[in-house]
């Protein structure tokens, strides 16, 4: 008979559970994020977090324009600024260092000498691979920040998906990911004891919710919810917590992606330990990704954080049971 409840009586006196994280597979992907995260780009719950990415989506327009019709500006007198004027404005649009890296690849010239060349230099070669170009339109990304900025130049078919829609995906199932549902950024494994407690408070060190100016991710945990799949060999239970982490970029650094799992412990640099069932879906930002994410990756997710664990521990169960017979 399958075996799934909530186990109080795993607890240890200071309400943690006791796992063994030899078992199953670490997953590093979080633990990436985590380290090259400044800051900034950490936040403290859902709300914050989108209210981040949502503002900055409120203060930027797209449209499609003809290449050859984009003029390139540099002045002699400042050798590091570099503008565009894109048609139908006569208002200077500064590019970041992602979307000058996009523009360069578009036209087919070597972002990394550009940067070193002086600004007038750079824009000759700019516009004349804007001139020749055979695409012969792009698709902008423009925000407003004090200043113009083109946050992002693509293909004219590319399929945006914005960070902050991601987001609100999440909230529908996770509230401000901080506790008010099941699903809430992890605790952290005590490596002395062996004993992971899900009850830590969340600070710019401990949040798995970030945000760049080119990117989003989020990891969360169903940590205060073991689930006991079967007992380990010296007759304690082995508990798992339901998790998942997702990304995206608007501007094109990466595509659409969710990942779930089973794991045992999230340690304090935020990687995972004893991990069983990974599942990963992505998703390109063609041309039809927007209905993609509508209709794939958004209910994906609200099945998993709805789905019942027994196929799971069935799962777990059948492999222990294989491997005594052998």
């Amino acid at each position: 008979m399958t075996h799934v409840e909530i186990l109080d009586a795993a607890r240890d006196h200071a309400g943690g559970y006791k796992v063994d994280v030899t078992r199953g597979e670490r997953v590093g992907r979080v633990s990436s994020e985590w380290f090259s995260r400044p800051a900034d780009e950490r936040y403290l719950s859902l709300s914050e977090l989108f209210s981040a990415v949502h503002g900055r989506t409120a203060r930027s327009q797209t449209r499609t324009v003809e290449s050859a019709a984009i003029r390139v500006e540099a002045r002699r007198d400042n050798a590091e600024r570099l503008a565009l004027i894109l048609p139908g404005s006569d208002a200077p649009v500064m590019p970041t260092h992602w979307s000058f890296g996009q523009l360069a690849s578009l036209v087919g010239a070597p972002a990394a000498y550009l940067r070193q060349l002086p600004a007038s230099l750079a824009g000759i070669n700019l516009q004349y691979g804007l001139t020749s170009h055979r695409a012969e339109q792009v698709k902008t990304l423009e925000i407003e920040n004090g200043r113009v900025e083109l946050r992002a130049v693509t293909g004219p078919d590319y399929g945006r998906i914005y960070d902050h829609e991601l987001v609100a995906a999440v909230q529908k199932i996770a509230g401000d990911g901080i506790g008010d549902t099941r699903w809430k950024v992890p605790g952290v494994l005590d490596w002395t004891t062996g004993v992971y407690n899900p009850r830590v408070d969340i600070t710019k060190n401990t949040t798995t919710l970030y945000a760049s100016d080119r990117d989003v991710f989020l990891f969360l945990v169903d940590d205060l919810n073991p689930i006991e799949a079967g007992r380990l060999p010296n007759g304690e239970p082995d508990l798992y917590f339901r998790g998942f982490y997702c990304w995206n970029s608007e501007v094109g650094a990466k595509t659409l992606g969710m990942a779930s799992f089973y794991l045992r412990a999230v340690c304090q640099n935020r990687n995972l330990w004893g991990v069983e069932d990974f599942q990963e879906i992505t998703i390109r930002h063609s041309k039809y990704a927007a209905s993609r994410f509508a209709h794939e990756a958004a209910p994906a997710l609200t099945r998993f954080a709805n789905s019942s664990p027994v196929p799971f521990v069935n799962g777990i169960n059948a492999a222990r049971a294989d491997r005594r017979t052998q």
